[in-house]
């Protein structure tokens, strides 16, 4: 079945001329009728932050960083670790070091515009086929193929394509190049966005008020939750290690040290952990530990990373003097500011957790 280019996304148009999400980095349609352009640095800003993670999680961490940084000059300038620490609990931290990383290129080498083209913004760190369509389009109006998982799940339902993701992905993509208008490509392309994200959600969509219905061979098999087809999940393996939470005694500032630059939380804060990683084990036990103290086990802590769940043993000690290993006193009112990931905030909360003294 084939659909008709133009009544499809003036149909589609139409619907998000009206029911277009209020995001913060996103010009309405109303704006951008009255001439009101996108800012790129704020759609590449939000693309990359929106990698693997939901918009209600981006919002916070996006008014932060516009904040704190306006415009990709003042974000060029920043130290690494600064950027790493406002970005810390947004997860998949190697978005945040290609972030600052493209941030220099387009200050120093392009003057602080974004290339205007996908294959120009897809040379760029961080920035692959996804991110490069949605930046071109929306930023600056190519017609280029916007395909994120909600338009994913809209385009398999409304050509009900079988072919299980990710193998379905070149067909899905070239359905989405046929579809995209020369007009609006980018009001198109958000357009489709919300049209999963609000109506044809993964489970139970809301078919009856969809503005495409008319065209979708899956609503008119009434097989809607069928697609996309998925393979079977993989079992996720479990791994474990132990983290060694050092406490100096005269002021309870935590010992912490910056992961290498590859692997696993790589350039991120951390108080010392073993070599625990997707594929193996790290060590465990008090013996683990990175030099000779009073340590005391305090629990686990789980965390489920994309491949594989970690259990790490949590150790805690009390100490008088630098240890002898690499590294820097972080005092208690300066630690949420550290590039501390999710999981050594949770270890951090355990040790400290376990070793104040209990109220009488």
């Amino acid at each position: 079945m084939s659909i008709d280019q133009d009544p499809f996304s003036r149909e589609l148009l139409h619907w998000y001329d009206h029911h277009a999400r209020t995001l913060p980095w996103r010009v309405r349609p109303a704006e951008r009728a009255a001439g009101v352009r996108p800012d790129p640095y704020r759609v590449w800003l939000s693309e990359i932050m929106l990698q693997q993670t939901t918009v209600a999680a981006v919002k916070s961490y996006f008014e932060r960083f516009v904040n704190r940084w306006p415009d990709v000059a003042h974000l060029a300038v920043a130290p690494e670790e600064t950027v790493l620490g406002e970005w810390a609990g947004l997860g998949y931290y190697a978005r945040a070091r290609n972030l600052h990383a493209c941030a220099k290129i387009v200050s120093e080498r392009f003057g602080g515009r974004f290339p205007r083209t996908a294959a120009e913004l897809k040379e760029l760190p961080g920035i692959g086929d996804y991110t490069s369509a949605a930046i071109a389009a929306i930023a600056f109006d190519e017609p280029a193929a916007v395909v994120d998982g909600n338009v994913e799940r809209v385009v398999t339902r409304l050509f009900a394509i079988d072919t299980p993701l990710p193998a379905a992905k070149t067909a899905i993509r070239a359905e989405v190049a046929t579809l995209t208008p020369n007009a609006r490509p980018g009001d198109f392309a958000q357009a489709m966005m919300d049209l999963g994200a609000t109506v044809c959600t993964p489970t139970k969509p809301a078919c009856v008020i969809c503005p495409i219905r008319g065209g979708c061979r899956a609503a008119a098999a009434g097989t809607q939750e069928r697609y996309p087809v998925k393979p079977p999940k993989a079992a996720v393996p479990s791994r474990k290690g132990a983290a060694f939470v050092a406490v100096r005694r005269s002021d309870g500032a935590v010992w912490l040290r910056r992961r290498t630059e590859k692997g696993m939380l790589s350039g991120m804060s951390e108080p010392p952990s073993t070599g625990w990683n997707a594929r193996g084990d790290g060590a465990t036990g008090a013996a683990a530990a990175p030099f000779p103290a009073n340590w005391r086990y305090c629990g686990d802590v789980a965390h489920g990373f994309t491949h594989f769940k970690l259990d790490l043993e949590v150790w805690h000690a009390e100490i008088d003097g630098d240890p002898p290993i690499e590294g820097w006193w972080s005092p208690p009112g300066e630690q949420t500011g550290e590039a501390l990931p999710t999981l050594m905030r949770k270890v951090l909360k355990s040790a400290l957790s376990a070793a104040a003294p209990s109220k009488p």
